[in-house]
């Protein structure tokens, strides 16, 4: 998967598949919040 210039590759196993997931909703809320922010 690639983001940007920046080439992210899950971890192996259970955990790593679980922080990419955790990753992607924080970066989701993130981005929600910001974009209420820029149109408030």
């Amino acid at each position: 998967m690639r983001v940007g210039r920046v080439e992210v590759r899950p971890l192996g196993g259970g955990p790593g598949c679980l922080l990419t997931i955790l990753i992607s909703i924080l970066g989701s809320i993130a981005l929600t919040v910001l974009v209420n922010l820029i149109l408030r």
